[in-house]
């Protein structure tokens, strides 16, 4: 199936300009990578290619791109300093792209300690090389979950009382706070993209929409937490591309926080609904209990990524669940 990626022109003056992307086989990271080197940027890639879901999906993601000329590959733990140390040293990124993480709101009640070691300490081993090696941009991946049970809806990046309630939240939010700290005293341009629940074509087998998807197609009960009505908001993954992409040319402030997100919420039950209708198959439903960590709901005020990063999300979940199932079907996908 062919990208959803726009291939744009090479203008002269980004051609060869280094971007270090971390993550780069996971589900964004892959279409990030692909992206920039379409456009004509040298992408150096850190990806560590853990085992928290089976390698050979990241080796597939990568397999568009691996080859390219421009592209260097580093299989790599951020967690280890002097690698990651001797990467920035080698190449001398221009910017810095940190999508790696472990992700996951409810693995991260199990392992509340890794989730810290590789999402804050990873984090500030990027950082201080980006600072030691004079980076013009650093852009962080994080995470509507830093909002956690914040009662003003939408939510919006002013926001002061923020309220995580997962490991995974609070080490998000503790990334974007050293991102500040380090812009601050070392005068280092950074940007944190707060991405809410992104899905598509290449998305983790782990997440709802991909979940339930193989369930459907194979006839199985498809777990629904809660009585149904928790609400997300599903943003399809061009859309955080053009956001990221919109925040490299970003150059009027210091540092900032912008939502990527759809900017209208769609709950669990209405989701199976939508799938059920694009798969033409009807969903077996098992009823479970809340789990601890989930939020009843997320939303996106994306007024500001608007208006300073021209970001325009325009794919509704009709449409953008149409386009998953045509990929996993179409690439035979099924949970490993």
């Amino acid at each position: 199936m062919p990208s959803d990626l726009e291939i744009k022109d090479q203008r002269p003056e980004i051609r060869n300009k280094k971007i270090l992307v971390t993550g780069f086989g996971g589900f964004i990271g892959s279409h990030l990578t692909e992206k920039l080197l379409n456009d004509g940027y040298v992408v150096i890639g850190i990806d560590e290619f853990n085992d928290y879901y089976d390698p050979k999906i990241k080796e597939r993601n990568i397999s568009l791109f691996k080859n390219n000329k421009n592209f260097f590959f580093n299989k790599v733990d951020i967690r280890d300093k002097n690698s990651v140390n001797e990467i920035f040293a080698r190449h001398k990124p221009d910017i810095v792209i940190h999508l790696a993480a472990r992700a996951g709101v409810r693995p991260s009640l199990q392992q509340p300690v890794l989730y810290e070691e590789v999402n804050v300490l990873g984090t500030l081993n990027l950082l201080e090389a980006a600072k030691n090696n004079n980076c013009k941009k650093f852009i962080f991946g994080s995470s509507s979950s830093v909002y956690g049970e914040c009662k003003n809806i939408p939510f919006k990046e002013t926001e002061v009382n923020l309220k995580p309630i997962s490991p995974y939240g609070v080490s998000k939010l503790t990334g974007e706070r050293y991102c500040y700290t380090y812009s601050y005293l070392y005068k280092i341009p950074i940007i944190c993209l707060r991405f809410f629940t992104v899905y598509g074509p290449r998305q983790r087998p782990d997440l709802a929409i991909y979940k339930f998807t193989n369930l459907i197609e194979e006839g199985k009960p498809v777990p629904v937490f809660g009585d149904g009505v928790y609400k997300r908001d599903f943003t399809y993954i061009t859309e955080i591309i053009d956001g990221i992409t919109g925040s490299m040319n970003y150059d009027k402030s210091s540092f900032e926080i912008f939502n990527l997100g759809e900017s209208h919420t769609t709950s669990v039950i209405d989701l199976v609904k939508l799938i059920e209708s694009a798969t033409g198959k009807k969903a077996v439903i098992d009823w479970q209990p809340i789990q601890a960590g989930d939020v009843p709901l997320t939303y996106a005020d994306v007024s500001k990524a608007e208006k300073l990063l021209n970001y325009k999300p325009r794919t509704k979940p009709e449409e953008g669940i149409k386009k998953f199932v045509e990929w996993y079907r179409e690439n035979l996908c099924r949970v490993i």
